[in-house]
């Protein structure tokens, strides 16, 4: 039980960071505004956030790394 909780909610951050992948380099995003609740829209926005911080930790990972260069 333990096991599938931690796949199912490893799965949703990696979603959630190619979504805020797609959203940097193409600037499409999901229709936030289109959540009629309130509270589902604030957990939607918080569940992006968390693929924009899981993005800016891979950038920065990468970046450290020496098996990977940065192109100009």
């Amino acid at each position: 039980m333990f096991g599938r909780l931690f796949h199912l909610s490893l799965d949703l951050f990696l979603l959630s960071t190619v979504l805020a992948g797609i959203k940097r380099c193409t600037g499409l995003s999901p229709a936030i505004n289109k959540i009629a609740s309130k509270d589902l829209r604030q957990l939607a926005v918080t569940y992006l956030e968390l693929g924009e911080w899981g993005m800016d930790l891979a950038v920065v990972v990468m970046g450290r790394s020496s098996a990977f260069e940065r192109r100009r």
